[in-house]
C-alpha cells in the first residue's frame, strides 16, 4: 500500500503538505500546481486514505424499571437482563440514569433516550411517551407503532416445554406460576399460564386442579407443589414459570420423599446460573437474557444515531436445555 512519504517524494513536497492536501485543508497556502502534483502522485500510486474511525456519540440513557429491588431478587430474570443492559451501556460510554417503580420519573426529561424494563401500565406508558424521547421496551411491547421493543416469544417457549413433556409420555401436567400486579392492584395473568391452558385444552389434557398460582419465589413454589402432591390423582410432571420457583419444588420433594424425576418431572424457565448445579440438574427454557439487554442498547443507539422513525420489534429466540429433571414415562 502506498504511503504519504512515497507521494511526497514523487510530488517533491513535504509529508505534512501531502497530508494537508489530501485532507483538503483549506488553510494550507500552496499553489494549485502543487496540489495537482500531490493528487496526481496519489493517483499514480493508487493511494487509499486510511478510513477514519467515527467517534462514538455518548448519550444520557434513562433506565426505567417497573419493579422493586425486592421483586428483582425474588425473580432473577429481570436481574440478569438489567446487569447485561447496564454493562453494555457502560461499555459504550453512555451515562446511566436509573428510575425504579415508585420513583418520580421527571428527571428523565433531561436524557436522550429511555429503556424500560418490566411490566408497565397504561398510565406509566403515557407518562413515558410524554417525554417525547426515543423509547425501547424490554420484555413487553405496549405499542409497536410507537416504541421499539425486545421481547421473548412466550407462546413458542411454553410450547417447547410442553411438547417435550408430551414426547416423554406425560399426560398429567401441572403448572406453577405467578401473577403480575400493578400499583393500582390490578392483576394480570402470566402469559405462560394462558398458553399452557389453551395448549393442553386443545389436546384434551387440561386439568384445572393442576394449576397453582402464587408468587415468583421459592417459598411459594415449595407450598404450591405440596398442594399438588396432596391430590389423590397427582401430576407426573410440572412446568414452572421460572427457575426460582423450581428451587422451592426441589425442597418440597426432598422433604416429602419424592424423587426427581422418577416420581415427578420438573421443567423450569429462564435457565438461571444455578439450574445446572441443582440435583438433579434442571431441564429448563433458556431465554438469552444477556442478549436481550445488549440488543436493547443497540436499538437505542441506532434510533439516536440515525433518527430512525420506523419502530422495530426484535424477538429473541429461546432454547430448551435438556438436563436430568424430566424422565420418559411411556
Amino acid at each position: 500500500m502506498a504511503t504519504i512519504k512515497e507521494i511526497a517524494d514523487i510530488a517533491n513536497v513535504s509529508i505534512a503538505t501531502v497530508s494537508r492536501v489530501l485532507n483538503y485543508d483549506e488553510t494550507l497556502n500552496v499553489t494549485d500546481e502543487t496540489r495537482q502534483r500531490v493528487f496526481e502522485a496519489a493517483e499514480q500510486l493508487s493511494y487509499q486514505a486510511p478510513s477514519r474511525k467515527k467517534r462514538k456519540r455518548r448519550f444520557k440513557i434513562g433506565l426505567y424499571y417497573s419493579y422493586s429491588l425486592e421483586e428483582e431478587l425474588d425473580d432473577t430474570y429481570y436481574l440478569s437482563i438489567r446487569v447485561a443492559l447496564e454493562k453494555k451501556l457502560e461499555q459504550e460510554g453512555h451515562k446511566i440514569y436509573r428510575i425504579r417503580s415508585g420513583d418520580q420519573p421527571e428527571r428523565l426529561r433531561t436524557i436522550d433516550g429511555i429503556i424500560c424494563l418490566g411490566f408497565f401500565v397504561r398510565e406509566d406508558i403515557e407518562r413515558i411517551s410524554a417525554f417525547q424521547k426515543p423509547v425501547v421496551f424490554i420484555d413487553s411491547s405496549p405499542d409497536p407503532d410507537r416504541f421499539d421493543s425486545v421481547v421473548i416469544d412466550f407462546h413458542k417457549a411454553t410450547r417447547k416445554a410442553l411438547d417435550y413433556l408430551l414426547e416423554l409420555g406425560h399426560t398429567k401436567i401441572g403448572f406453577i406460576g405467578g401473577v403480575d400486579t400493578d400499583k393500582s392492584g390490578n392483576h394480570y395473568y402470566d402469559l405462560r399460564q394462558e398458553v399452557f391452558e389453551k395448549y393442553l385444552k386443545s389436546k384434551g389434557l387440561y386439568h384445572e386442579e393442576y394449576i397453582k398460582i402464587g408468587g415468583y419465589n421459592p417459598k411459594d413454589g415449595y407450598l404450591l407443589l405440596k398442594q399438588l402432591l396432596e391430590l389423590k390423582e397427582k401430576p407426573t410432571a410440572v412446568f414452572v414459570a421460572n427457575d426460582t420457583i423450581a428451587v422451592g419444588l426441589y425442597k418440597a420433594c426432598s422433604e416429602l420423599g419424592y424423587r426427581i424425576p422418577e416420581d415427578i418431572s420438573i421443567i423450569g424457565f429462564n435457565d438461571i446460573s444455578a439450574a445446572q448445579f441443582m440435583v438433579p440438574p434442571l431441564t429448563t427454557i433458556r431465554l438469552n437474557t444477556e442478549f436481550m439487554g445488549e440488543t436493547a442498547v443497540l436499538l437505542m443507539q441506532d434510533r439516536l444515531n440515525s433518527d430512525r422513525e420506523i419502530c422495530l420489534q426484535i424477538t429473541i429466540p429461546t432454547k430448551l436445555i435438556i438436563r436430568e429433571s424430566a424422565i420418559d414415562v411411556r
